[in-house]
């Protein structure tokens, strides 16, 4: 749902944009024949996936654009993300030329599958590529540990991972002709090579030091398109660096694990704190708002759901500790459900994609205090007998002033109240307060006391 209403507002964005253009300008760009550099830097994960996605999407309607540059420095990534990028750049109708750029560049991992996806491959001197083995098969253990002396068999599931792995590299190599048994050496042994190694092997097609220098080396020369032969014209074309819009920039921002793991929170304590002391609905304004924001963010992000199932059953055990003390039974066990199913709320073994160790024992801390000190203290002011207003009156004594059946008057905290009563009544008998109608009290004498007060001030 999130992701059309992100479309629609990009929609209406370009619509906005293309309207505030002059005709004049419209008529001028329309003649540049276009080549977009999009770059891909950092780990590649949801964000980087829709960036560039959306760039291929808006290329391939513009028939000014001749083909897109994609430029690569990246140490790997998610797996979903690169079959979604990988998957545009294999229905793209215009050449994707990767470059592995600049000079100490690496195509790591992800990166090496995208490098094969696409239809020109090419790398700047000094930089490498490979080890592409996925990342729970190649010894990676989360926590920065180290892998054991011997490592035991794969499991089945490893296997399984790793042959998907081999195959789709394979097919890759296949569909654009390059060195099928390196890519297979690349997923099952981490192999790796720099710039000449891999243009000697047939694994890229050309070195190039610039974008710049990568059209001037293809122009002329012929590539397949969808089954078609296309001769490359680059003579006249421009270079476009493209850089990611606010929408790109904000959904990088939010899928950082940190930062959609304290939006969540930020959400269910937001919630918390406004039913336990309604007011004007800030908190649960804003708590809602974070909580819908880190929902998004979570389904593009491989989340555990036994992790996050342990997150919230430690959440309600902390609850739980501050409504009725357990002498700290609920909070301990609430405290390490909490640690536990945070740290394994994000089911990746990739650094750059996991919770911060330190950020989770903080909040850890910051939780348990927050449920057992604050949220009790609102419980228990909440459950506090009310003090003033028609709730302080009802079943509050008071005293009959005069002998009466049905209506008289009776004195309640030194002021003369009108009261109804279906018994009959004495002077000076004490009487409970059974409701308000306006400026009238509805008493009785439940415990049939007839009792008098003595003349106490």
């Amino acid at each position: 749902m999130f992701h059309w209403i992100y479309r629609i507002v990009l929609l209406l964005l370009l619509m906005f944009s293309t309207q505030l253009i002059p005709a004049q300008t419209s008529v001028s760009s329309a003649a540049k024949m276009l080549v977009p550099v999009i770059a891909i830097k950092g780990a590649i994960g949801p964000a980087v996936s829709d960036y560039i996605s959306q760039e291929i999407i808006l290329a391939n309607d513009r028939p000014q654009v001749l083909a897109i540059v994609l430029t690569l420095d990246t140490p790997g990534g998610l797996s979903s993300s690169l079959r979604m990028i990988n998957q545009q750049i294999l229905s793209a109708n215009i050449p994707i030329l990767c470059l592995v750029y600049p000079q100490g560049a690496r195509a790591a991992s992800a990166g090496t599958y995208i490098l094969y996806a696409c239809h020109i491959a090419a790398m700047a001197s000094a930089t490498t590529l490979g080890a592409a083995t996925p990342v729970m098969i190649g010894g990676g253990f989360p926590g920065g540990q180290k892998a054991p002396e011997q490592p035991s068999e794969p499991t089945a599931m490893e296997k399984k991972i790793l042959n998907d792995s081999v195959a789709y590299i394979r097919s890759l190599a296949q569909l654009r002709g390059r060195n099928e048994e390196w890519a297979e050496l690349a997923v099952t042994e981490a192999a790796t090579m720099s710039a000449q190694e891999a243009l000697d092997a047939n694994v890229i097609n050309l070195i190039a030091q610039t974008p710049e220098q990568l059209l001037l080396a293809l122009n002329g020369t012929s590539i397949t398109i969808n089954e078609q032969q296309l001769m490359l014209k680059f003579t006249d074309a421009e270079l476009a660096y493209r850089t990611p819009d606010w929408r790109n920039q904000f959904i990088a921002t939010i899928t950082d694990p940190n930062i959609a793991y304290i939006l969540m929170l930020l959400g269910i304590y937001g919630l918390l704190l406004e039913f336990y002391s309604p007011g004007i609905g800030v908190a649960g304004i804003t708590g809602a708002i974070c909580l819908l924001v880190a929902l998004y963010a979570f389904q593009l992000l491989p989340i555990n759901y036994a992790g996050l199932a342990l997150l919230i059953l430690g959440i309600s055990l902390l609850l739980l500790e501050s409504l009725v003390p357990s002498f700290g039974l609920f909070g301990f066990g609430g405290l390490v459900a909490f640690i536990i199913g945070s740290i394994f709320l994000i089911d990746t073994q990739q650094e750059y994609f996991q919770i911060s160790r330190k950020l989770i024992f903080f909040i850890a801390m910051t939780s348990t205090l927050f449920t057992v000190f604050i949220l009790g203290y609102f419980w228990r002011v909440r459950q506090n007998k009310v003090v003033s207003g028609a709730e302080a009156i009802i079943g509050a004594n008071a005293i009959v002033m005069d002998d009466f059946f049905e209506q008289g008057f009776v004195l309640f905290n030194g002021e003369r109240w009108a009261a109804i009563s279906q018994q009959q009544l004495i002077q000076g008998q004490i009487v409970t307060i059974e409701t308000v109608k306006g400026l009238t009290l509805l008493v009785s004498d439940k415990n049939d006391n007839n009792g008098k007060l003595n003349n106490e001030d």
